[in-house]
């Protein structure tokens, strides 16, 4: 069984990563971010092998991603998953990135949506998978909602 109550991938930053003001891009955590949707695919069960037998797949809908830290060249990173919520087709998922001194370096919170391969169509998600989201939740039950979910993008009025 996935320990998900652990971080699910660890990243180095890499020069490319890193922009005119010395510190990684925005882009790249993004991009970090993506490898890590691309990382919790596989431990439910819809790794390459996963999507091939089930013909089923997960997209993206929707994503916020704020910038809490500069990240640098060289420096390792964390990434850890919660699952914030789940019904048959969907995952709210909600991820933190982390230094080696436990830092948070930014957070992503997304919407995930299981995908039939053939039909080209949102479907629930395969049993096997089902299952493991199930136990994912199970593991996480008595987290807290972070506190940056949920959030929405605006100027606050005075």
């Amino acid at each position: 069984m996935v320990d998900f109550t652990k971080p699910i991938t660890s990243e180095t930053i890499q020069r490319e990563w890193v922009d005119y003001n010395g510190h990684m891009n925005d882009a790249a955590y993004a991009s970090v971010f993506s490898l890590a949707v691309d990382k919790l695919m596989e431990l439910i069960g819809l790794d390459e092998a996963g999507r091939e037998h089930f013909q089923y797949t997960v997209y993206t809908l929707e994503t916020h991603l704020c910038y809490l830290k500069e990240a640098y060249e060289g420096e390792e990173l964390d990434i850890t998953f919660q699952l914030l919520d789940y019904d048959a087709k969907r995952m709210h998922v909600f991820f933190f990135m982390t230094n080696t001194n436990g830092e948070e370096l930014a957070v992503s919170e997304q919407m995930l949506m299981g995908i039939d391969i053939k039909e080209e169509r949102p479907a629930p998600f395969p049993e096997e998978v089902y299952d493991v989201i199930k136990a994912a939740s199970k593991q996480q039950e008595n987290w807290s909602v972070p506190d940056r979910a949920g959030r929405k993008i605006g100027i606050r009025k005075k």
